[in-house]
């Protein structure tokens, strides 16, 4: 590693992506192998431009995951909660409202 502060980085960002891992989708990936390879395979770097190189790759996979995580949590909301009967149930209301108001409204006429 060029530098302590490097070294530190790399450290954090592996601890996130470890953790990031844990909730992996598909648990034949191997999201903790392949990120110990990857950290493995670049651990002979010296050349300070190629260690931030490889902290952007490592920084990359992590929003990746995460959004892979927000999209798999979207998808299940719109599974609980298909479209279909949200939009029948909020036009209900609003026709029972305006009827109502319409009703009340001509009574005081």
């Amino acid at each position: 590693m060029a530098c302590k502060s490097t070294r530190l980085r790399a450290l954090a960002l592996y601890k996130e992506l470890h953790r990031l891992g844990r909730d992996y989708p598909d648990p034949s990936y191997d999201f903790h192998g392949r990120i110990r390879r990857m950290y493995e395979k670049n651990r002979h770097l010296t050349d300070r431009e190629e260690i931030e190189k490889a902290l952007r790759l490592g920084e990359y996979i992590k929003k990746e995951t995460l959004a892979l995580y927000s999209l798999r949590k979207y998808r299940h909301l719109k599974r609980m909660y298909p479209e279909s009967s949200a939009p029948s149930v909020a036009v209900d209301v609003v026709s029972r409202t305006a009827k109502s108001n319409h009703a009340s409204g001509s009574r005081s006429s």
